[in-house]
């Protein structure tokens, strides 16, 4: 099974992916008239409210919740997992495609936002399926069965990416940094804590999962972001000989740490791009999920404030997390001895628990905590897009029921899964990103267009006035 679903995911993880999420970033950048260039005036956006906005939840509650679902195991254990498999060059490419993918979170949530519908109770929804079907429509109303497709697609891979990603990957990292820290405590009673601290927020929906994250984000983010300048200051004198490390072996295939880890830039760039996506999610789809329910005057506004998520998930969180892991292997080279000797179980958590205990008295407690918040997080986040999805699959009554099955999965994540749910997780992000990209892609040159009014011609103040339908059964 293993075999299997390696095999697969280096399928779908392959060249012609990379090409597709690599080249969609790159081609957004020019369509969109480097709009990474409003980043600053973007952040300074995201920390006011607009009180005109039609919408659910504040600009920064949208943020947060998606945030919560990006700033997850990806930032700590998945840069460690691409150290591993890819080399040091792997987090150039993280860090790459990140910086380019800016542009695709720009234009996905834009068309969400555009293409939003209400439900029952005017509650927005939003995301890939909406846009595939309202965008695509024909004159009647009606919608084409290939896009129809597009639509059910996204929708069913993002629920079965949801439980793995977002529930057991979650439930497992938190239960095994925990144990490993303090063996005293069972897996049992962290599994039960995770159900109901989880429980106890997703049942209260989109708005109390916004209000959570909105208190919850920044604290988790600074105090990690802070914890590793600490430790890049204790590991000045190598700072600059990992920062060569990884621009080397980014593009030069040499092995790292005396051989202990192998490098190229095949290998480095799959799993920079793949551990990129996994942690930043541009293209994947799910943050204009959130994004929909966010109170904005038009969809320029919103998706200038969501790309700033992509910039603090992986331009900066997983930047750091690198350059601690880099520098900390470097300084002690019995962690290279330690891959050598066991390079078949040594696991990205394996190798984040080393590198950070080797820092002393700070550092366990800053991978703990961090682990742990931005584990639980993410379980939240990723919970509100599986909720969505599977309403627009099979209505509103299907809603309790995932959410049931969402926490057990987090209990049994936590009691017990191994390394292959991030296997089976790359697959179903890679899955559910394709139909996504191609709908942004088709779209392109009409969102450049109003990008342009609203963002270059200085309309952002204006009233997106057009109609959001009701979508019964929803």
């Amino acid at each position: 099974m293993t075999e299997i679903l390696n095999a697969i995911d280096s399928f779908v993880w392959g060249p012609a992916m990379i090409a597709l999420l690599l080249g969609t970033h790159l081609y957004l950048t020019v369509r969109t008239g480097f709009i990474q260039r409003k980043l600053p005036a973007a952040i300074r956006m995201s920390l006011a409210s607009d009180p005109d906005g039609k919408g659910d939840i504040s600009n920064f509650g949208a943020l947060a919740t998606a945030l919560a679902a990006t700033i997850g195991t990806g930032s700590i254990v998945g840069v460690a997992t691409a150290i591993l498999a890819g080399g040091p060059g792997a987090v150039l490419w993280m860090w790459i495609a990140g910086v380019f993918g800016i542009a695709t979170k720009y234009v996905e949530v834009y068309a969400s936002i555009k293409y939003r519908v209400r439900d029952h109770a005017g509650q927005m929804l939003g995301g890939a399926m909406y846009v595939w079907e309202r965008a695509f429509a024909r004159a009647d109303g009606s919608t084409p069965w290939w896009a129809k497709a597009g639509a059910v697609a996204f929708a069913a891979f993002a629920v079965i990416a949801t439980i793995g990603t977002g529930s057991a990957v979650q439930a497992s990292a938190m239960s095994g940094i925990i144990t490993s820290s303090i063996p005293a405590i069972p897996k049992e009673a962290v599994a039960v804590v995770i159900v109901v601290a989880v429980s106890a927020v997703i049942f209260g929906g989109v708005r109390s999962i916004s209000r959570v994250c909105e208190k919850l984000v920044p604290f988790m983010a600074a105090a990690y972001a802070a914890g590793c300048l600490v430790i890049m200051v204790l590991n000045w004198s190598v700072l600059g000989e990992a920062l060569l490390m990884i621009l080397t072996c980014a593009f030069t295939p040499q092995a790292a740490f005396g051989g202990a880890v192998g490098s190229g830039l095949a290998t480095a760039l799959q799993y920079g791009c793949a551990r990129g996506l996994f942690s930043n999610e541009s293209g994947l789809g799910t943050a204009p999920i959130v994004a929909a329910a966010a109170k904005t005057r038009n969809p320029a506004e919103q998706a200038l404030i969501a790309m700033t998520g992509t910039f603090w998930s992986t331009v900066v969180i997983c930047l750091l997390t690198g350059l601690v892991l880099v520098s900390t292997m470097i300084s002690y080279p019995d962690i290279q001895a330690q891959i050598l000797e066991n390079p078949s179980i040594y696991t990205g958590a394996a190798l984040a628990s080393t590198a950070f205990a080797k820092i002393p008295y700070l550092g366990t407690p800053i991978l703990v905590l961090g682990m742990v918040a931005f584990s639980y997080s993410t379980i939240l986040g990723w919970s509100y897009y599986g909720n969505r999805c599977v309403t627009y699959l099979f209505g509103r009554r299907a809603n309790i029921p995932y959410q049931v099955v969402y926490v057990i999965v987090a209990a049994l994540g936590a009691v017990g899964v191994g390394d292959v749910v991030w296997t089976i997780s790359d697959i179903g992000n890679a899955l559910m990103a394709v139909p996504n990209i191609i709908a942004i892609l088709l779209l392109s040159g009409l969102i450049a267009r109003e990008t342009r009014h609203y963002v270059y011609e200085g309309h952002l103040d204006e009233a997106y006035d057009a109609p959001i339908p009701v979508v019964k059964g929803k």
